[in-house]
């Protein structure tokens, strides 16, 4: 039986076209994906889901699709998915990472040119019979110093087109190395510099705990008087209420939006303000990026369906179905490691080292050492996947490496991960046992067994006598339950470290408790995804 696929979204005839040449039944109707009601009626039948932004995979149609294999996002951004709830129930989630980038960057340039200039509002009154010239006095571009945020695929595109424009380029990225940043022609800084200095602010960055409201109340009263600020990346970003006081006030000179907190955006704080400039999240809507990436998406889902081959999934490594059985244990435990370091690491890494050990040295480690970057960048960008991973380390000119030895030690193969920065060489390793379960056993060259959990502790501390009963006690008092505790220390008296595996979340108040032992230097909350 052939499998079957619905497109709920607009896709092009030539994408629904792929779909029927591949020998998949796919039936179109683009309006159902704004209809939810008549989707959860309809779902149970599908094997593919095809959509857009319009169609919102939220848990409980997950719930009502009882045959669902794939769901594939014709486009870079899945807000709209569900990703647990398709991971709990063994669907596959994929997107088209790269086909919109040139468009969206694009945009951001126009959406710059258009604030600068003040060109919509001049539009609306030179058509309503008026002249005033005197009014839309703009500023020029050439020589401005631009501020971007995120110097990712496509923040790298509008780093490049404000180059050629003359502009002195400002980035601001984690994962962004000096090396990289040269050879991209733009200065690498922090983000208080980058407020500082910037003419004009552009953010191209994800969605995450640690990018929400990056541009909040505090940092727009850091940013250059004058300044004007372009969003064509997430609604969110940017506090919209903040930066409306701050047009009002007259600190920020205009602004350019994309992207709203809330899409549809029926209201916004910045509607009718002088000098703000919106659209209605175009950044991907050019004929030629609409065209890219549902021509992807259909031959991703075919493929995958037909064949079973796997690429550009947000929640399942790409590997073949012969090397799923062995290596879908160490892909989990390779991801486990990156998100160790990714969590741990704060400055810019420089180099990355993945050293397999015995019969890991013999498996599949393209797609292991992609899972590692994965897993690595995943604290910074929440939508990477193991295909777009080892390209983002790359356009960021991390030096990688991999190590392949035969068996050294106990255990049968093992992988370890060590992270350089500019002050600081950091390292993780790992193994699976029998149970087909990763397990934590080396951290900073300190021997331990420690089991993964969702959601663990990581302490590090000065070896003294009590600590255990602190840590015990501290978290006891404020109602954490410890399923499993390890500790090691080099020496003793020596550099030390706990791992803790607690059953839920754990407030920031209670790690500063720990932090204020004085023998202790950090204690984090870690997660894991581990199902």
């Amino acid at each position: 039986m052939a499998p079957r696929v619905l497109v709920s979204d607009e896709l092009s005839e030539t994408a629904v076209q792929i779909f029927r040449d591949r020998g998949v039944e796919v039936d179109f109707e683009p309006q159902l994906g704004k209809d939810k009601d008549r989707l959860l009626e309809v779902i149970g039948k599908y094997d593919g889901l095809a959509i857009r932004s319009a169609t919102k995979v939220t848990e409980k149609i997950i719930e009502g699709a009882k045959n669902l294999k794939v769901v594939g996002r014709a486009g870079i951004g899945v807000d709209n998915v569900d990703i647990p709830a398709a991971s709990r129930r063994g669907i596959i989630v994929m997107n088209t990472p790269f086909g919109n980038s040139i468009t969206t960057a694009e945009h951001a340039i126009a959406l710059m040119f258009a604030v600068a200039r003040q060109l919509p509002a001049a539009d609306t009154s030179t058509q309503a019979g008026k002249w005033e010239k005197s009014k839309f006095m703009g500023v020029e571009i050439t020589g401005k110093t631009l501020g971007v945020i995120g110097a990712g695929n496509i923040g790298s595109i509008v780093c490049a087109r404000a180059i050629g424009l003359k502009m002195h380029v400002l980035a601001y990225d984690p994962f962004l190395s000096k090396e990289r940043a040269e050879e991209m022609g733009v200065t690498k800084v922090e983000l208080d510099e980058l407020f500082a200095k910037a003419d004009f602010i552009t953010l191209h960055v994800p969605m995450t705990d640690k990018t929400r409201g990056i541009l909040n109340k505090e940092a727009l009263a850091k940013t250059k008087p004058g300044v004007r600020i372009i969003n064509c990346a997430r609604g969110g970003l940017v506090d919209e209420a903040a930066l409306a006081e701050a047009i009002k006030s007259g600190h920020v000179a205009g602004a350019a939006f994309d992207v709203f907190e809330v899409e549809p955006a029926k209201e916004s704080p910045l509607f009718g303000l002088p000098n703000v400039v919106c659209t209605p999240h175009l950044g991907a809507s050019t004929t030629e990026a609409q065209e890219n990436v549902a021509l992807q998406v259909a031959e991703q889902m075919s493929d995958y369906l037909v064949k079973g081959a796997v690429s550009n999934a947000i929640n399942m490594p790409s590997i073949t179905a012969e090397e799923a059985p062995i290596l879908k244990p160490f892909i989990r435990l390779a991801d486990v490691l990156g998100a160790f370091v990714g969590q741990v690491t704060e400055e810019p890494i420089k180099e990355i080292e993945i050293l397999y050990d015995g019969v890991t040295a013999g498996m599949n480690t393209r797609a292991l050492t992609s899972a590692v970057l994965a897993g690595l960048i995943r604290p910074q960008v929440a939508d990477v996947n193991m295909v777009s991973a080892p390209i983002m380390v790359k356009e960021k000119g991390v030096v990688l490496s991999e190590v392949k030895r035969d068996k050294t030690g106990v255990f049968d193969g093992y992988i370890k991960l060590t992270v350089t920065t500019e002050s600081m060489t950091r390292s993780v390793a790992g193994t699976v046992f029998s149970d087909g379960k990763p397990r934590f056993i080396q951290i900073k060259g300190i021997n331990l067994d420690a089991d993964v959990g969702s959601h663990m502790i990581y302490i590090t501390n000065t070896d003294v006598p009590g600590m255990i009963g602190f840590i015990g006690t501290t978290l006891g008092a404020a109602g954490v339950n410890i399923a499993n505790f390890q500790l090691g220390r080099d020496k003793q008296g020596g550099d030390a470290i706990a791992l803790l595996y607690v059953d839920g979340e754990v407030e920031d108040a209670v790690l500063a408790q720990l932090t204020a032992h004085q023998a202790i230097r950090q204690a984090k909350l870690l997660t894991f995804n581990i199902d």
